[in-house]
């Protein structure tokens, strides 16, 4: 009979003859036959004392958690214990477990000819920051791979100077000046930051008091750029140089409001990366890994025309991530042609929430909403000024009517709901009711916040997958990345879905676009943290740093080594897609899961092919 304190995998193991353990490749890790002893880990409450005096070796972890090292005649008695609650064997971990990218085809270009290490490249991360004094994003001799470093959160005093002169007499004045044609933030150089590694750990940051308080930034670049001392963890470019941009509002240590920057820091984090690019000569690589579920997902914003303009300046490519909408029940389209109903649950303690519906400004629709007690109120669609408010139970509902936009057709229909009293809108089944009064096209597409900005219980029923990638991934020239899961080659529920052939009619988006492009892996990839070790993370904003490495060695092949100069824009996207393989479950291509299919560098570089 199993134990049911101790997992499946340590009974199976105490229960093998050791000479059978030992020709597994699993079964006998944590087993030393010198001492015949087993190392397990443990969750425990209370004292371990009594484990003590039976010569078991207790190292107390935190939490509740401790390793044991106990000898097999005793594992019986670790069980029997009342304060051990569950009892975990070790289990091996490879070097490759911390190499992101070993299922996208690296090794065949970075192992063996032509080596490509992503070495004469820019990267630039704007994100949430880095830990700039990691050793994974130094060189061989120590020396910092941060070209610049520009955090827009860090005040730089204006009766200082601005020519990167720091007053002896003030040992808490940092380095930098605000970066050339921005008036906040500061800029640190290469040469500002090596000479703070060069001080104790804390003087370091009273001369560049840069952190990211979040790790998500860190993680970005560790995954794209990110090397440690003998290769134990090895990015997808690990050599090349790094821009980056901590975005948010000056003051803010935390970023903008709630940690989360705006779009002005980052249309301000692109302009600065392609101005370095400029200035140093040097091929770019901008990697974005956020977005938000506002717009009308079609490529018609400022935003996203701004980064398809920015495409097109030097010699640069835009990596954004596909968002973790997919699966979040944020979205909900549909085609009338009779009386829908869509069905949108509001979960409690929402203090408020935004409904965007799109439609094509030529179909004209009836609009009733329905609160969770039944009161119901049409949605006027004639009102002068297209803005005014009504009221359902203890909600109230701020509506305003859009109308097509020089640079957008279609029409947003925006409804704000806040409380009225109590601090909260009124929770459960909301309705939406469409009915048609003369269609053209009859599509509509209805967007909630994106997930981190409502609760796990508010969504729509029957949501729609499909459009679910967040902006600006839905810009057209820019790369857009999803995520699969590399432990079972299939694509990532969470992962943004777009369209592939689209026959949308709203809009900006052209028919035969594609999105995402490709997918990468996104699930559990190993990490830098904060604190210098490496955790897993999940999520397409860590499937993006992968492809954008991966952009960089192809630019390093073709503009650094002369290959092909032009190898950049929607060159290097064509090139990833030509080289992206099938996964598990994928019948045609492209896709609105999948793109083209998941990344392959080996693949995708001209004359390197593989078989592997």
């Amino acid at each position: 009979m199993m134990d049911q304190k101790l997992e499946n995998i340590l009974n199976l193991a105490l229960e093998t003859p050791e000479e059978e353990r030992e020709q597994t490749e699993s079964l006998n890790v944590g087993y030393s036959a010198e001492i015949r002893s087993w190392e397990l880990i443990v969750k425990y409450h209370g004292s371990l004392d009594r484990l003590r005096e039976q010569n078991i070796v207790v190292e107390e972890l935190i939490a509740g958690y401790a390793i044991l090292t106990v000898p097999e005649a005793l594992v019986d008695t670790v069980s029997d214990t009342p304060e051990i609650e569950y009892v975990e064997k070790p289990k091996r971990f490879y070097y490759g477990q911390t190499f992101p990218a070993g299922t996208s085809c690296f090794p065949p270009v970075t192992m063996r000819t032509p080596f490509l290490n992503g070495r004469g490249v820019l990267l630039a991360v704007l994100d949430s920051g880095i830990i700039w004094d990691q050793e994974v994003f130094r060189k061989a001799d120590g020396s910092t791979r941060i070209r610049y470093l520009w955090d827009q959160t860090v005040l730089r005093d204006r009766t200082l100077p601005q020519d990167r002169t720091v007053p002896e007499k003030t040992g808490n004045v940092g380095y930098g000046k605000m970066p050339d044609g921005f008036a906040f933030g500061t800029e640190y150089t290469a040469e500002e930051i090596n000479a703070a590694l060069q001080m104790p750990a804390l003087d370091r940051y009273r001369r560049i008091p840069s952190r990211d308080l979040s790790g998500h930034g860190t993680a970005v670049a560790g995954i794209a750029a990110g090397k440690s001392a003998g290769g134990l963890y090895t990015g997808a470019a690990p050599e090349a140089e790094l821009i980056v941009v901590k975005l948010g509002l000056p003051g803010n240590s935390g970023g903008a409001e709630e940690g989360f920057p705006r779009t002005t820091e980052i249309l301000r984090g692109v302009t600065y990366a392609l101005r370095k690019a400029g200035q140093l000569n040097m091929p770019l690589v901008i990697n974005l890994s956020f977005g938000n579920s506002y717009g009308s997902h079609d490529g018609s914003s400022l935003l996203e025309r701004f980064l398809d303009n920015a495409s097109e300046i030097g010699k640069t490519v835009i990596c954004v991530g596909s968002g973790n909408e997919g699966a979040a029940r944020g979205h909900f389209a549909g085609n009338i042609t009779r009386d829908s109903r869509v069905e949108l649950a509001v979960g409690n303690y929402e203090k408020s929430l935004n409904i965007q519906l799109w439609k094509n400004y030529s179909d004209v629709f009836q609009i009733r909403l329905q609160s969770p007690g039944g009161e119901e109120a049409e949605l006027t669609t004639n009102i002068q000024g297209g803005k005014y408010t009504l009221r359902l139970e203890q909600t109230r509902i701020l509506v305003y009517l859009g109308e097509p936009l020089p640079y957008a057709v279609a029409q947003e229909i925006y409804l704000e709901m806040i409380p009225v009293t109590g601090g909260y809108i009124d929770a459960g089944i909301w309705t939406i009711r469409l009915e048609p009064v003369m269609t053209v096209t009859g599509q509509y597409y209805l967007y909630l916040p994106a997930g981190n900005g409502r609760g796990d219980s508010t969504g729509f029923y029957r949501s729609t997958p499909q459009m679910t990638l967040t902006v600006p991934s839905t810009a057209a020239k820019v790369i857009t990345v999803g995520a699969y899961d590399p432990v079972y080659d299939t694509y990532a529920d969470f992962s943004g879905r777009g369209y592939a052939d689209s026959t949308r009619t709203i809009g900006v988006t052209a028919a035969g676009l594609t999105k995402p492009d490709l997918v990468a892996p996104g699930v559990n990839i190993q990490a830098p943290d904060v604190y210098g070790g490496f955790l897993p993370v999940t999520g397409t904003s860590f499937a993006t740093p992968i492809v954008s490495g991966a952009a960089a060695l192809l630019m390093e092949w073709g503009i650094v080594q002369g290959n092909d100069p032009f190898l950049y824009g929607e060159k290097i996207k064509a090139y990833l897609r030509k080289g992206a393989r099938p996964l598990r479950g994928e019948r045609e291509y492209p896709n609105d899961r999948v793109g083209y299919g998941r990344l392959c560098v080996a693949d995708s570089l001209p004359q390197t092919g593989t078989t592997e």
